[in-house]
């Protein structure tokens, strides 16, 4: 088929933002296929902490995997405002359905983007750490978006795409847990950086995402506790 890497062995392309989700999706991929047969792809998109790609990139040869290209959406800043890629503060206006750090459309862009590499280089499988369970007014990070991504995906390109959510149901404590099983709970809590500041590891402890990773480890360590006793 034209475009295709007939010498690429690659069976699955995960979306690597550099946070805790994305970085613990790599960890899985990575155990399920080997990491010759996985690739990254990050994306620079006005974000205003390049922080986050620089981690990325630490993350992916940390966990072996080549294959990582980082790709450029320097228009998306000017076709939409929120509180990630400006100075805006980050609020939740009362009786909005979403904070002001959702970017329209996110996820869309990102997962299409992933697909079309990912059927260059032959690969079926689309990884990303998206979850519904610790909602936060995302309406792209819920399982009927993903549905609905995925089916228009394969009408678009003809191409058999499976999108894997592995946190769609986990609770952010589901994926700390995970990440002891894995080995990797030490690279997750001090080599990603989910914090909206741009603050690596424990980040900066006020922002809506440090929050809510900062109480899933809470409820983590509770949970060991329990176990433990």
């Amino acid at each position: 088929m034209a475009g295709m890497d007939k010498n690429s062995s690659i069976a699955a392309v995960v979306v690597l933002s550099g946070g805790q989700d994305s970085a613990t999706c790599l960890a899985l991929a990575v155990k399920k296929h080997g990491a010759d047969h996985v690739a990254a792809i990050t994306f620079k998109y006005g974000q205003r902490h390049r922080i986050e790609t620089t981690f990325a990139k630490r993350l992916a040869k940390r966990f072996g995997v080549k294959k990582h290209v980082v790709v450029s959406l320097d228009f998306y800043n000017r076709i939409t405002t929120n509180a990630l890629m400006s100075d805006v503060p980050i609020a939740r206006k009362k009786g909005a359905a979403c904070p002001n750090t959702v970017v329209e459309g996110r996820n869309a862009m990102f997962l299409l983007a992933a697909g079309v590499w990912a059927k260059s280089l032959g690969a079926t499988e689309i990884h990303t750490g998206v979850s519904q369970t610790d909602f936060s007014g995302y309406p792209d990070c819920r399982a009927v978006f993903i549905r609905a991504q995925q089916r228009m995906m394969r009408l678009a390109m003809k191409w058999p795409f499976k999108i894997v959510t592995p946190f769609m149901a986990a609770t952010k404590a589901d994926e700390w847990e995970l990440a002891e099983k894995l080995g990797i709970l030490d690279v997750i809590e001090n080599e990603t950086v989910t914090c909206y500041n741009g603050i690596p590891g424990k980040g900066c402890g006020k922002c809506p995402a440090c929050k809510l990773r900062n109480r899933g480890f809470a409820e983590f360590n509770a949970r060991k506790r329990r176990q433990q006793g």
